[in-house]
């Protein structure tokens, strides 16, 4: 699966996406209850503004200093015996994960839960050559049977789903015969999955957070799968994007309470997990290979930007879930692996404004994202700043709003103007009232209308009812 989810045009998108209620219930739901878990986890903390602020003085740190700590990273993995691989662009970090698994002549790969991997389409690369490619985390399996299905939430990717269509999948794909109990569709993949931890050749992984001073990949999991991919194939694959590492375990400690409290409430996931490369001589289990694949794809050149602090981002999903645009629209109405707030920001950096223009429009700059990022993210400030470059640099504002702007901006600049459109302006809009809505708008308008209660103008301007008012007139 690439970056991009979606050929289908942004506004049909979101349109399927309003009119999914099942979709919209499933959000609403799921917002309200991992923000009320987040909100309980972080009150159990205490001091959640300094933590907040401790959190973005180690990621601007590691940012600051991304090359040396990177370079430690490397060497230490090497020291230990693994092999690192620095990838460029995501041809050349899914090109050598191929060549690795080609040369070993495996036959089945296991998965654990990877952003990354999505974001570098490695598994229809590895499948195109005839690769078995099994997801192990719950829910990227079930999208996995489901025809590849594109996630929805960057933690609870098949959030879209209920679990009589969860069923219904199982029964077409996998010869189920039971209910749409969680439980028993669980018991389910967990025998399927057993078989295919112990036939697995490759193991791959993400990488929550790579610690520099020891070379160990941190892995932050409820299910355990994680554990069992990088233990029992002889070998193993981190995939972790660039910007995800820090110093040392004291750094590592302080943002997986962060990650934790704000990705689902708890105090701490299931497995808390650090692996240093190969196995050793005694060790019990562990891969007798291990690679670490480094990927850029875009990262370095948002370094030294004004977008630099969205690459501070842990990939909790809390901005995700407050947002009220993404509560209304789902997932994939955002056309990307990466959904919500951090998505439209994120999105138009690595897979660029020609694909992902509108996504920093699918906003309400409320700041709900700002304030629930335990890492400081300014995504709201991100988002305007987006739509700057996509108007003033890019030049990529529609031809209707760009003459209706500077339409505006000589009406808005003549009092004289600006007074006489204001008085024809009830006359002007009459045609399209419904009542004391405007339900049928004309040009730019048509897609606010269709969408949302747009108010009529009224006889009366404000100016002339705040005359009214001083004059101690009623307002007609």
């Amino acid at each position: 699966m690439a970056m991009k989810t979606s050929s289908a045009k942004f506004k049909d998108r979101v349109d399927e996406g309003i009119h999914n209620d099942f979709m919209r219930l499933a959000v609403s739901s799921a917002q309200e209850r991992l923000h009320g878990r987040r909100l309980t986890a972080v009150d159990e903390l205490g001091s959640w503004e300094d933590w907040r602020s401790l959190g973005e003085e180690i990621r601007q740190h590691v940012l600051s200093n991304l090359d040396f700590y990177l370079h430690q990273l490397a060497e230490n993995v090497s020291k230990r015996g693994g092999h690192v691989f620095f990838a460029e662009t995501a041809e050349q970090a899914s090109g050598y994960i191929k060549d690795v698994i080609v040369k070993k002549n495996a036959k089945k790969v296991v998965k654990s839960k990877s952003m990354v991997t999505e974001e570098i389409n490695l598994n229809a690369t590895l499948e195109a050559v005839g690769l078995d490619v099994v997801e192990t985390d719950l829910g990227e399996y079930i999208l996995q049977v489901d025809d590849h299905d594109p996630p929805s939430h960057i933690v609870a990717p098949a959030l879209h789903k209920n679990k009589e269509q969860i069923r219904d999948v199982f029964k077409e794909k996998l010869a189920y015969t039971q209910t749409e109990k969680p439980e028993e569709l669980t018991a389910h993949v967990r025998g399927i999955l057993r078989k295919d931890f112990l036939s697995a050749d490759v193991g791959i992984t993400g990488c929550n957070f790579a610690i520099a001073e020891t070379g160990s990949i941190g892995l932050v999991t409820n299910e355990g799968n994680a554990d069992l991919v990088t233990a029992l194939p002889k070998t193993q694959i981190t995939v972790m994007g660039m910007e995800r590492l820090v110093p040392t375990f004291d750094e590592f400690e302080v943002l997986v309470s962060l990650l934790t409290r704000s990705a689902v409430g708890q105090r701490l996931t299931s497995y808390i997990t650090a692996l240093t490369g190969p196995r050793d001589e005694g060790d019990a289990d562990g891969p007798e290979e291990f690679h670490l694949v480094i990927v850029d794809n875009g990262r370095s050149s948002i370094l030294g930007t004004e977008f630099q602090s969205v690459l501070q981002c842990i990939r909790c999903a809390a901005c995700i879930n407050v947002c009220p645009v993404y509560r209304q629209v789902g997932g994939h109405s955002y056309g990307s692996i990466y959904p919500g707030p951090i998505g439209a920001v994120l999105s138009p950096l690595l897979g660029g404004y020609d694909d992902f223009k509108e996504l920093p429009y699918a906003s309400t700059l409320c700041a709900a994202c700002t304030d629930a990022c335990p890492v400081k993210i300014p995504l709201h400030d991100l988002l305007r700043k987006h739509r700057e470059v996509i108007v003033e640099k890019e030049k990529m504002a529609p031809f209707s709003e760009k003459m209706a702007m500077k339409a505006f901006g000589i009406g808005a600049a003549s009092p004289m103007l600006y007074k006489f459109g204001s008085k024809m302006a009830p006359s002007a809009m009459s045609p399209f009232k419904t009542g004391d809505i405007i339900s049928k708008g004309p040009g730019p308008l048509k897609t606010w209308t269709e969408s949302r209660e747009f108010p009529a103008p009224t006889k009366e301007s404000f100016r002339d009812w705040f005359k009214n008012r001083e004059k101690g007139g009623k307002p007609s």
